[in-house]
C-alpha cells in the first residue's frame, strides 16, 4: 500500500487488492513502556551472556530489584526470538510436522568462502519498541551476505534475506537453528532449489551457531546500543551504514586484520577445496552412512 500516492487513493488501492478498507486505518497500540524497558534490559543481559536462559535472566533482574517472574521472562524472550545457547531441553522449537535436518558441521571447519553460511534472527531495540534483524553470514570470512529488518517475526523477511543471499552465491552448507522459520516449507524449498546441504543445530550443542552470536554482540555494542534508534527508519539507516562499515572497513583480528569483504572476495582456487568436502560432495564411501540429505519429520 502506498499511503502517500496522490493519484491512487487508499480506497482504490484497497479495491484493487481486495482488502477491507477498515484495515487500512488500523494502527496497533504501542507496547507499554514497562514492557519495552524490560525487553531492552533482557536484550542487554542476553547479549552479554548468550548462555543465559530464562532462569538466569530472571535471577539477574531480581538482583537489580526488578520484580518479574520467570514465566514472564520466558514469554518475553520467546517473543524476542532469544534462546540461551547453553545445552537444555527445547532450546529451539520447530513447528509441528516441519522437517528437521541433522547437524553437518561436527568436526568440520569452514575452509573457504561460501563453504558454510549461517542464518539467525535477533532483537533490535528502538526507543519505544523493537524490531527484528535476520542476517546470513559467511563463516569463513565473517562477511554478511544479506540482512533484513522487520517489525514482526513473520516469515517473509527471512525468505527475502535468503533469496538475496542466494542471488549472490550458493554455499556448500547452510546452517540454522531448528526454529519454525528455518523448518518452514517455503524456506527449505529455496535452499532445495540450489541443492544446498541443510544443517541444523543439534540439541545440547552450545556453540553450533557461535559465529552469528558473535556478530550480534558486535552489532549491538558497536551500533545499536550507541545510537538508541527512535524509529524503524533510523534503525534501517543506522544498520545499513553499519553493515557497510562492518563488511568493507572493520578490521578483524581473526582475519589477520583484514576486512570480511577482502577475505570473502579474494580469489580461492577450486582445486584447493578440502578433500573432506570433496568426499561429502561425492557421497559416502562404501560402508559409510551419509546424513547430508536425511531429514527427521516431527510428529
Amino acid at each position: 500500500m502506498e499511503r502517500a500516492d496522490p493519484d491512487l487513493p487508499l480506497t482504490v488501492q484497497a479495491q484493487l487488492l481486495s482488502l477491507n478498507r477498515a484495515a487500512l486505518y488500523y494502527r496497533p497500540a504501542a507496547p507499554p513502556a514497562e514492557e519495552v524497558t524490560l525487553k531492552h534490559r533482557i536484550d542487554e543481559i542476553y547479549t552479554r551472556y548468550p548462555f543465559y536462559g530464562s532462569r538466569r535472566v530472571a535471577a539477574q533482574l531480581h538482583r537489580e530489584e526488578v520484580m518479574i517472574n520467570r514465566k514472564t521472562v520466558q514469554r518475553y524472550m520467546r517473543e524476542m526470538g532469544l534462546v540461551g545457547i547453553a545445552p537444555g531441553p527445547q532450546t529451539s522449537t520447530p513447528a509441528r510436522a516441519h522437517p528437521v535436518y541433522p547437524y553437518l558441521l561436527r568436526h568440520v571447519t569452514s575452509a573457504y568462502p561460501n563453504h558454510v553460511w549461517g542464518i539467525d534472527i535477533t532483537y533490535i531495540r528502538l526507543h519505544a519498541g523493537w524490531m527484528y534483524l535476520v542476517a546470513v553470514l559467511d563463516w569463513y570470512s565473517r562477511y554478511v551476505v544479506s540482512w533484513q529488518l522487520d517489525q514482526t517475526l513473520e516469515l517473509p523477511f527471512v525468505l527475502t534475506a535468503a533469496e538475496q543471499a542466494l542471488a549472490q552465491a550458493t554455499p556448500t552448507i547452510w546452517n540454522s537453528d531448528q526454529g519454525s522459520h528455518f523448518t518452514s516449507p517455503q524456506y527449505l524449498a529455496l535452499l532445495g532449489e540450489k541443492d544446498v546441504k541443510i544443517s541444523m543445530d543439534g540439541k545440547g550443542r552450545a556453540l553450533d551457531n557461535i559465529f552469528t552470536e558473535r556478530l550480534w554482540r558486535t552489532v549491538k555494542y558497536e551500533e545499536v546500543y550507541r545510537y538508541d534508534y527512535d524509529n524503524p527508519k533510523e534503525a534501517r539507516h543506522g544498520l545499513t551504514r553499519y553493515f557497510d562499515f562492518y563488511n568493507h572497513q572493520r578490521l578483524h583480528q581473526a582475519l589477520d586484520y583484514r576486512t570480511p569483504a577482502e577475505v570473502y572476495f579474494a580469489p580461492y582456487p577450486t582445486h584447493a577445496r578440502p578433500a573432506a568436502d570433496q568426499r561429502a560432495a561425492d557421497g559416502p564411501e562404501k560402508g559409510e552412512v551419509s546424513t547430508s540429505n536425511t531429514l527427521i519429520l516431527l510428529p
